[in-house]
């Protein structure tokens, strides 16, 4: 035999072909499965051998798929030639025929890991079954691996991928390819990350002793930086700060001995003598003794010799100059302090001159000719107080008024005529703020530029007096009032309600709080996280926005309630957090005001704590912030919001870009990031989705799929990006955000469809699936409450309250008395939900009053009676709820 047939393969429905050629042959046939193929199925040929001269025979059939399908048995399709000569019948090798097939799933597929740094990695695969058996290829990032270029991999007999020792450059996704003449299969892809925990550096050098005298401490350092962590590593363990203490020898400066006697009279006429500086003498850097160690003087009272004395002038002179110079200098330091005193007189005069008013009472509005009647309430963003006794205040509405402004200060001096001023800058409402505050006795305006902000003193006495054009200078303030984060109102007796909208911070002033005759500029302001210092330390984290009221220092007769949203999960069957109210001192320095759960007589707070917000009765003005930390040995959880923007449209760029949010969960967090965005000409594509982040020490990751390669490409190199864990916790950076940078390939390119997915490293996640029109203008999307101002808003006297008056004091005079049954004040307090801390709202005069101003509070959005009114039904004060038909809206 010249050619012998083959083994072939039927893929899907193509007959194949056997052949076979022998020489010298008279006659050659098929035989398949032991019969013989049909003459007429052959296809025969005949050549002549150029070199023997023999003739060569060869034949030719086709095998197809219906024959191979009709066979029944357990042997495969097989064929063989068979050829004839004079010499004899000879038989070929069998060649079977198989159907080809390769099926879809695999029998096992590569599983994603994170592995450590130079860690062995075992990457499983098994082809789906097929005929003839597949062969299989690795691809990495869809390049295909070849060991024989890289020497870190190593493919097994059983198609699994060994990587030898995990590089940072094998964070990846694998795909196992499988692949015969019928079809190519993938598998499902793995993606393989390498991570690095972290490790210490070398300690520093001890630093110097920190006290010069006695007993100190010195510290060393170190970082984890060696290496630092990457991609989802373990932190490193153990302190980074240790200290000792040091004790540093105290300087002890030197001190002269007594004078010794007097030498012998020389032949110059002087004598002398000396001393040492070893009473004591100084050790351990401390001062030498200042002065002369010798001294002389003449010896002989004048009665040397002329020839003695010739080459130095007469000692008497000497001491007639050295006795002018002390007499002038002594002179001159005396006129010195008489100067000073006599600058600091006339200085402490004017002072008083001018620093003469206070807040005073409604007493003081008579004699100033206040007259009820030209009343007009103060501009809500006034952030100064205005002066009851004065009259109002006409330039309030400067900033859009458009007729001519007149200055209301006149003097004793001054022209009774009004000098317009409607050149004056005070038309402009963003660069200046005018601000006029009066006393009883002079009327006078001042002018602050619009950055500038005042102390709390300054806004319970700031006065001026003077013209117009004299300057004065006021020390700067560290509350930033921009708007929409501040408020303000004037409040007296009545009472009121400081409300930001939009960010859920309020502030309730029940009536009687302030004195009677008494009237105060109060503010409430948020402050910005970039302007001032966090409250938080260690392993704690703020929960809310940190919150100035005041003016601090006022007097308050009763407390009053501060609101303030949080982002702490609190629905938990355990407690989670150990929750601490912090206050700042004027000095900057943050102080806590009180532990949740471990109240005392001594508190000075009451904290009554719901799902979302928080509700703080205080005595005492200033700033205020809500910290938290886990409670062993659960973990505890902060609800966060993923806010999702893209640049408005129309897009007239081929690059294109996608900005994730992770802030707190907080009315106040989201409507800083839409006025960042705003600003930035950023729309938010759909609501926020919430994501509750552990204290777990595991980063957040952010990552995008699905993206449409034919039409669009990302810029990101990386698969994924990470925020990392403390710079979420510590609440110290916002707002944090992750950019996810994409380029179109034309501008006729519109649609963008792909899916986001955010989640915690072994943490709960989020997914966004996408679908926009870069090209179709949104329409404005906000998820803050609709009808929500810009401008802050007040409520002044009993519109703040939903509760008559002459219902509170009915309820209070009923349940204030304790009773022996129980049925007092505290079955409220326990029906209310506010029974936590009973012992507070015994100190207080009237314990009911105070419930009912923490109701106020707490129902502010929702505030109906008939909450209230169930509650008393079910006390059995049927006498109240009487009245409260009868007077309210029950």
């Amino acid at each position: 035999f010249l050619l012998e047939p083959e083994d072939a393969f039927i893929v899907k429905n193509r007959p194949v072909q056997l052949r076979c050629r022998a020489s010298p042959a008279t006659q050659i046939y098929f035989k398949c499965n032991g019969e013989w193929v049909n003459q007429n199925d052959h296809i025969t040929r005949e050549s002549l051998d150029q070199i023997t001269g023999l003739v060569v025979r060869e034949v030719d059939i086709s095998v197809s798929r219906t024959q191979v399908e009709e066979l029944f048995g357990l042997e495969d399709y097989w064929c063989q030639c068979v050829a004839w000569s004079s010499a004899g019948t000879t038989k070929s090798n069998r060649a079977y025929v198989r159907i080809a097939y390769l099926r879809k799933n695999f029998e096992q597929e590569p599983l994603g890991r994170e592995v450590r740094l130079e860690q062995e990695v075992l990457l499983q695969c098994r082809p789906p079954e097929g005929m003839p058996a597949a062969e299989v290829d690795w691809l990495k990032n869809e390049d295909v691996i070849d060991p024989s270029q890289d020497s870190n991999f190593l493919i097994t007999i059983d198609h699994d991928l060994i990587i030898k020792q995990a590089r940072l450059s094998d964070t990846a996704n694998y795909t196992c390819v499988a692949r015969n003449v019928v079809a190519k299969r993938r598998s499902s892809t793995a993606t393989l990350i390498v991570y690095v925990s972290g490790g210490w550096s070398s300690w520093t050098e001890w630093s110097e002793c920190n006290a010069r005298c006695g007993r100190g401490w010195q510290r060393r350092t170190r970082s984890c930086t060696n290496p630092a962590p990457l991609n989802g590593g373990a932190f490193c363990e153990g302190p980074p700060v240790q200290r000792v203490t040091c004790t540093t020898l105290c300087p002890v400066d030197g001190g002269w001995t007594e004078w010794a006697k007097w030498s012998a009279c020389g032949t110059e006429c002087t004598h002398w003598r000396s001393r040492e500086c070893q009473a004591p003498p100084p050790i351990n850097g401390g001062k030498h003794c200042s002065g002369s160690m010798m001294e002389s003087k003449n010896c002989t009272e004048g009665l040397c010799p002329v020839c003695l004395r010739l080459s130095s002038p007469p000692s008497f002179l000497l001491l007639s100059l050295r006795l002018s110079v002390y007499t002038g200098l002594v002179v001159a330091l005396l006129l010195s302090v008489i100067m000073v005193l006599c600058v600091g007189v006339l200085a402490y005069r004017r002072r008083c001159r001018h620093l003469h008013g206070d807040i005073t009472d409604s007493s003081s509005a008579l004699t100033a000719a206040f007259h009820p009647g030209n009343y007009k309430p103060p501009r809500q963003d006034n952030p100064h107080p205005l002066h009851p006794s004065a009259p109002p205040d006409l330039t309030a509405t400067a900033g859009a008024f458009r007729g001519p402004l007149f200055s209301l200060q006149q003097g004793v001096n001054d022209s009774p005529h009004k000098i317009p001023m409607t050149t004056s800058p005070l038309l402009d409402p963003l660069p200046s703020l005018k601000i006029k505050v009066y006393n009883s006795s002079t009327l006078s305006s001042l002018e602050l530029p619009a950055d500038m902000c005042i102390s709390d003193g300054e806004i319970l006495s700031l006065k001026s007096v003077g013209t117009v054009g004299r300057d004065r200078e006021y020390p700067s303030h560290t509350l930033s009032r921009e708007p929409g984060l501040s408020t303000s109102a004037t409040l007296g007796n009545l009472g009121g309600r400081l409300t930001i909208p939009n960010t859920g911070v309020s502030l309730l002033v029940p009536p009687g709080t302030i004195p009677q005759g008494k009237f105060y500029e109060m503010y409430l302001i948020i402050n910005k996280w970039d302007k001032t210092t966090l409250p938080s330390e260690g392993s704690q984290t703020v929960l809310s926005p940190v919150v100035s009221c005041g003016p601090s220092g006022m007097l308050l007769n009763r407390p009053v309630v501060l609101t303030l949203p949080h982002c702490a999960q609190l629905d938990t069957p355990t407690p989670d957090w150990t929750l601490t109210l912090k206050t700042q001192t004027h000095q900057g320095a943050w102080e806590e005001v009180l532990t949740v759960g471990e109240e005392t007589l001594s508190s000075p707070c009451y904290l009554q704590l719901e799902e979302e917000c928080c509700h703080v009765l205080m005595e005492q003005l200033g700033t205020y912030g809500l910290v938290g930390q886990s409670c062993p040995p659960q973990p505890a959880c902060k609800r966060l919001q993923l806010a999702l923007f893209a640049p408005r449209a129309p897009c007239l760029s081929l690059d294109y870009s996608l900005r994730i949010y992770c802030i707190h969960d907080t009315p106040h967090a989201l409507k800083e990031v839409l006025d960042l965005e705003r600003s930035l000409g950023g729309v938010l594509l759909e609501d926020p989705k919430p994501l509750l982040f552990k204290d777990s020490y595991h980063n957040l990751r952010l990552s995008i799929h699905d993206i449409p390669h034919s039409h669009w490409r990302s810029k990101l190199l990386a698969k994924y990006q990470e925020i990392p864990f403390y710079h979420i916790w510590s609440g110290s950076q916002r707002p944090l955000h992750c950019t996810f940078s994409l380029e179109r390939g034309s501008l006729a390119v519109s649609q963008l469809t792909c899916k986001i997915c955010v989640r915690q490293v072994e943490g709960e996640g989020q997914i966004f699936q996408l679908l926009t029109d870069i090209q179709e203008t949104l329409p404005p999307h906000s998820p803050l409450p609709s009808g929500g101002s810009c401008l802050p808003s007040s409520q002044v006297g009993p519109y703040a309250f939903r509760l008559p008056d002459s219902i509170r004091h009915k309820i209070c005079a009923s349940l204030d008395a304790p009773s022996a049954r129980g049925c007092d004040w505290r079955l409220l307090a326990r029906s209310l939900g506010f029974d936590r801390y009973l012992n507070y709202f015994a100190t207080k005069p009237s314990p009911t009053g105070v419930l009912l101003d923490l109701w106020e509070a707490c129902h502010q959005g929702d505030a109906d009676l008939v909450s209230l009114a169930t509650a008393l039904e079910e006390m059995g004060k049927s006498e109240v709820l009487v009245v409260m038909t009868t007077d309210g809206d029950c």
